[in-house]
């Protein structure tokens, strides 16, 4: 199963890279800022290991879901039950995708396209039903 737009996707991705390297000091940013109540369940995360990742396993796991799919529904449902765990409600879990979503389309600048923002819609649409219904594989 391949996710149509994937290619709109990698190529967001790519150009986020190129223009601004690792952006998980930003994407963390803008989580914080908006919501707050996140940033003290990093209080332990002084040099930001465990952000990095975090993030590392974020973003492949987008890879995988707009790919083969063989392991990113089980390891978001896998993921939501070690969040409530941390406190982290479904819905906030699922909230880190759309943030990592607005900090690429502002990396990406004009470069940033209708196709990008239409396959990162979609994405992250598919990827709610994930976290509403966590044993749903389509």
């Amino acid at each position: 199963m391949s996710f149509d737009g994937a290619s709109d996707i990698e190529r967001s991705l790519e150009i986020a890279a190129e223009r601004a390297g690792d952006l998980t000091a930003d994407i963390y940013a803008r989580l914080f800022r908006d919501f707050p109540e996140t940033e003290r369940l990093f209080i332990m995360d002084r040099d930001g290991g465990v952000r990095g990742n975090m993030l590392s396993h974020a973003f492949n796991t987008i890879l995988d879901f707009i790919g083969e799919r063989r392991y990113a529904h089980n390891f978001i449902s896998s993921e939501i039950v070690t969040h409530i765990g941390y406190e982290v409600p479904p819905d906030a879990f699922a909230s880190f995708f759309t943030v990592m979503r607005d900090e690429l389309r502002a990396a990406c600048g004009a470069q940033w396209s209708p196709e990008m923002e239409d396959a990162w819609r979609r994405l992250l649409i598919d990827l709610e039903r994930y976290v509403a219904r966590p044993t749903h594989v389509a």
